[in-house]
Protein backbone atom coordinates (compact mmCIF):
# COMPACT_ATOMS: atom_id res chain seq x y z
CA UNK A 1 0.00 0.00 0.00
CA UNK A 2 1.12 3.66 -1.54
CA UNK A 3 -0.44 6.57 -0.33
CA UNK A 4 -0.57 9.37 -2.64
CA UNK A 5 1.22 12.69 -1.83
CA UNK A 6 -2.13 14.04 -0.59
CA UNK A 7 -2.97 11.41 2.07
CA UNK A 8 0.79 11.04 3.25
CA UNK A 9 0.68 15.20 4.09
CA UNK A 10 -2.93 14.34 5.81
CA UNK A 11 -1.30 11.29 7.76
CA UNK A 12 2.04 13.50 8.64
CA UNK A 13 -0.42 16.16 10.73
CA UNK A 14 -1.51 13.48 12.90
CA UNK A 15 0.33 13.17 16.54
CA UNK A 16 1.78 10.70 17.66
CA UNK A 17 0.07 8.54 20.13
CA UNK A 18 -3.65 9.69 19.62
CA UNK A 19 -6.75 8.14 19.08
CA UNK A 20 -8.46 9.17 15.68
CA UNK A 21 -11.43 8.58 13.39
CA UNK A 22 -11.27 8.77 9.98
CA UNK A 23 -14.56 9.72 8.40
CA UNK A 24 -15.64 8.78 4.94
CA UNK A 25 -12.88 6.50 5.10
CA UNK A 26 -13.19 4.49 1.75
CA UNK A 27 -10.08 1.83 1.57
CA UNK A 28 -8.86 3.39 5.26
CA UNK A 29 -5.57 4.04 3.63
CA UNK A 30 -4.47 6.69 6.47
CA UNK A 31 -5.24 4.96 9.57
CA UNK A 32 -3.68 1.80 8.18
CA UNK A 33 -0.62 3.34 7.33
CA UNK A 34 -0.16 4.82 10.78
CA UNK A 35 -0.78 1.60 12.68
CA UNK A 36 1.38 0.03 10.69
CA UNK A 37 3.88 2.38 10.99
CA UNK A 38 2.95 2.89 15.17
CA UNK A 39 2.60 6.15 14.99
CA UNK A 40 -1.12 5.48 16.73
CA UNK A 41 -2.40 2.51 18.65
CA UNK A 42 -6.36 2.82 17.08
CA UNK A 43 -8.72 4.06 15.30
CA UNK A 44 -12.39 4.31 14.02
CA UNK A 45 -12.97 3.90 10.82
CA UNK A 46 -16.11 5.77 9.49
CA UNK A 47 -18.30 5.91 6.01
CA UNK A 48 -21.80 6.66 5.31
CA UNK A 49 -21.73 3.52 2.25
CA UNK A 50 -21.01 0.24 2.68
CA UNK A 51 -19.09 -0.38 0.20
CA UNK A 52 -15.85 1.69 0.72
CA UNK A 53 -16.11 0.16 4.45
CA UNK A 54 -15.89 -2.94 3.62
CA UNK A 55 -12.84 -2.27 1.20
CA UNK A 56 -11.74 -1.25 4.56
CA UNK A 57 -11.87 -3.53 6.52
CA UNK A 58 -10.55 -6.00 3.51
CA UNK A 59 -7.59 -3.28 4.11
CA UNK A 60 -7.57 -4.07 7.94
CA UNK A 61 -7.19 -7.67 7.72
CA UNK A 62 -4.94 -8.20 4.82
CA UNK A 63 -2.68 -6.01 7.51
CA UNK A 64 -4.12 -8.01 10.16
CA UNK A 65 -4.54 -4.60 12.49
CA UNK A 66 -8.31 -6.16 13.40
CA UNK A 67 -7.84 -5.91 17.06
CA UNK A 68 -6.38 -1.74 16.85
CA UNK A 69 -9.79 -0.26 14.44
CA UNK A 70 -13.44 -0.23 15.13
CA UNK A 71 -15.06 0.10 11.83
CA UNK A 72 -18.93 2.25 11.73
CA UNK A 73 -21.17 2.35 9.40
CA UNK A 74 -23.11 6.13 9.47
CA UNK A 75 -22.74 9.78 8.46
CA UNK A 76 -20.16 11.81 9.58
CA UNK A 77 -19.13 11.97 12.91
CA UNK A 78 -22.25 11.32 14.57
CA UNK A 79 -21.41 7.53 14.64
CA UNK A 80 -18.42 9.45 17.21
CA UNK A 81 -19.32 9.80 21.02
CA UNK A 82 -17.77 12.75 22.98
CA UNK A 83 -13.91 12.53 23.74
CA UNK A 84 -13.86 8.93 21.76
CA UNK A 85 -10.65 9.97 20.10
CA UNK A 86 -8.56 12.83 20.26
CA UNK A 87 -8.23 13.74 16.57
CA UNK A 88 -10.83 13.73 13.87
CA UNK A 89 -9.77 13.37 9.73
CA UNK A 90 -12.60 14.53 6.98
CA UNK A 91 -10.87 14.80 3.89
CA UNK A 92 -11.74 14.22 0.67
CA UNK A 93 -15.07 16.21 0.78
CA UNK A 94 -16.47 19.51 -0.10
CA UNK A 95 -15.92 22.03 2.40
CA UNK A 96 -19.55 23.05 2.97
CA UNK A 97 -20.42 19.09 3.65
CA UNK A 98 -17.36 19.03 6.24
CA UNK A 99 -19.31 22.14 7.72
CA UNK A 100 -22.51 20.07 7.78
CA UNK A 101 -20.92 17.21 9.19
CA UNK A 102 -19.21 19.55 12.39
CA UNK A 103 -22.63 20.94 13.02
CA UNK A 104 -24.15 18.02 12.96
CA UNK A 105 -22.80 17.11 16.14
CA UNK A 106 -21.41 20.02 17.55
CA UNK A 107 -20.07 18.54 21.26
CA UNK A 108 -18.07 15.40 18.86
CA UNK A 109 -16.32 18.62 17.12
CA UNK A 110 -15.63 21.01 19.90
CA UNK A 111 -14.25 18.21 22.10
CA UNK A 112 -11.78 16.59 19.76
CA UNK A 113 -8.16 18.21 20.79
CA UNK A 114 -7.55 18.55 16.88
CA UNK A 115 -9.56 18.44 13.35
CA UNK A 116 -7.45 17.88 10.40
CA UNK A 117 -9.84 18.92 7.25
CA UNK A 118 -9.21 18.36 3.56
CA UNK A 119 -11.90 20.38 1.69
CA UNK A 120 -11.91 19.38 -2.25
CA UNK A 121 -13.62 22.48 -2.80
CA UNK A 122 -15.72 25.18 -0.90
CA UNK A 123 -12.03 25.40 0.97
CA UNK A 124 -13.28 29.52 1.66
CA UNK A 125 -16.89 28.15 2.70
CA UNK A 126 -15.22 26.28 5.28
CA UNK A 127 -13.18 28.65 6.46
CA UNK A 128 -15.99 30.89 6.94
CA UNK A 129 -17.80 28.59 8.98
CA UNK A 130 -14.89 28.00 11.06
CA UNK A 131 -13.71 31.60 12.05
CA UNK A 132 -17.65 32.22 12.53
CA UNK A 133 -18.24 29.06 15.05
CA UNK A 134 -14.91 29.81 17.37
CA UNK A 135 -12.67 27.52 15.50
CA UNK A 136 -9.00 28.23 15.75
CA UNK A 137 -7.53 27.29 12.56
CA UNK A 138 -3.78 26.53 14.09
CA UNK A 139 -2.49 25.83 11.00
CA UNK A 140 -2.67 25.10 7.28
CA UNK A 141 -0.33 23.56 5.04
CA UNK A 142 -0.60 23.08 0.88
CA UNK A 143 0.20 19.35 -0.88
CA UNK A 144 0.86 19.15 -4.47
CA UNK A 145 -0.96 16.07 -6.01
CA UNK A 146 -0.66 16.04 -10.50
CA UNK A 147 -1.40 19.20 -11.30
CA UNK A 148 -3.69 20.23 -8.35
CA UNK A 149 -2.88 21.87 -4.94
CA UNK A 150 -4.57 20.57 -2.02
CA UNK A 151 -5.51 22.72 1.25
CA UNK A 152 -5.32 21.06 4.65
CA UNK A 153 -6.83 22.63 7.77
CA UNK A 154 -5.95 21.80 11.01
CA UNK A 155 -8.12 23.25 13.18
CA UNK A 156 -9.40 23.64 16.83
CA UNK A 157 -12.20 24.78 19.07
CA UNK A 158 -12.20 27.56 21.44
CA UNK A 159 -15.48 29.43 21.72
CA UNK A 160 -14.05 32.61 20.32
CA UNK A 161 -14.37 33.73 16.94
CA UNK A 162 -11.75 34.65 14.85
CA UNK A 163 -12.04 38.46 12.77
CA UNK A 164 -10.93 38.41 9.55
CA UNK A 165 -9.90 41.77 7.89
CA UNK A 166 -10.59 41.33 4.68
CA UNK A 167 -12.78 38.72 3.35
CA UNK A 168 -9.30 37.49 0.83
CA UNK A 169 -8.06 35.66 3.57
CA UNK A 170 -11.25 33.22 3.40
CA UNK A 171 -9.57 32.76 0.15
CA UNK A 172 -5.63 32.46 1.14
CA UNK A 173 -5.33 32.02 5.04
CA UNK A 174 -2.71 34.04 6.78
CA UNK A 175 -1.40 30.81 8.40
CA UNK A 176 -0.32 30.05 4.45
CA UNK A 177 1.27 33.72 4.41
CA UNK A 178 2.85 33.16 7.80
CA UNK A 179 4.36 29.96 7.36
CA UNK A 180 5.25 31.15 3.42
CA UNK A 181 4.09 27.86 2.18
CA UNK A 182 6.72 26.79 -0.54
CA UNK A 183 3.42 26.63 -3.32
CA UNK A 184 1.81 29.32 -1.81
CA UNK A 185 2.96 31.99 -4.59
CA UNK A 186 1.88 28.76 -7.24
CA UNK A 187 -1.21 28.62 -5.13
CA UNK A 188 -2.09 32.07 -5.57
CA UNK A 189 -1.59 32.26 -9.22
CA UNK A 190 -3.63 28.93 -10.01
CA UNK A 191 -6.30 31.02 -7.88
CA UNK A 192 -5.76 34.29 -10.25
CA UNK A 193 -5.66 32.39 -13.23
CA UNK A 194 -9.43 30.71 -12.52
CA UNK A 195 -10.52 34.49 -11.75
CA UNK A 196 -9.47 35.78 -15.03
CA UNK A 197 -11.11 32.40 -16.77
CA UNK A 198 -14.25 33.84 -15.35
CA UNK A 199 -13.60 37.33 -16.63
CA UNK A 200 -12.88 35.84 -19.74
CA UNK A 201 -16.64 34.06 -20.26
CA UNK A 202 -18.37 37.14 -18.80
CA UNK A 203 -16.86 39.05 -22.20
CA UNK A 204 -19.86 39.88 -24.96
CA UNK A 205 -22.18 39.63 -21.99
CA UNK A 206 -24.16 42.46 -20.04
CA UNK A 207 -26.73 43.32 -17.34
CA UNK A 208 -26.21 44.99 -14.24
CA UNK A 209 -25.69 41.52 -12.47
CA UNK A 210 -23.05 40.57 -15.22
CA UNK A 211 -21.63 43.90 -14.58
CA UNK A 212 -21.47 43.17 -10.18
CA UNK A 213 -19.96 39.91 -11.30
CA UNK A 214 -17.20 41.66 -13.76
CA UNK A 215 -16.57 44.36 -11.13
CA UNK A 216 -16.17 41.66 -7.65
CA UNK A 217 -14.14 39.18 -9.81
CA UNK A 218 -11.48 41.96 -10.94
CA UNK A 219 -11.04 43.52 -7.10
CA UNK A 220 -10.61 39.73 -6.03
CA UNK A 221 -7.48 39.40 -8.91
CA UNK A 222 -6.15 43.50 -7.79
CA UNK A 223 -6.02 41.74 -4.11
CA UNK A 224 -4.33 38.27 -4.66
CA UNK A 225 -1.74 39.83 -6.60
CA UNK A 226 -1.01 42.22 -4.19
CA UNK A 227 -0.53 39.13 -2.13
CA UNK A 228 1.88 37.70 -4.52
Amino acid sequence: MKLTDRLLKIASLVDEGKKIADIGTDHGYIPVYLLKNKKIDFAILADVNKGPLENAKKEVRHNKLEDKVDLRLGSGIEILNDNEVDQIIIAGMGGILISELLEAKKSVAQNAQKLILQPMQAQSELRKYLYENGYEVINEVLVKEDFRIYEILEAKYTGKQTEVRDKIYYEVSNKLIENKDELLVEFINKKINTYENIIKKLEGKSGESIEAKRNETVKVIEKLKELV
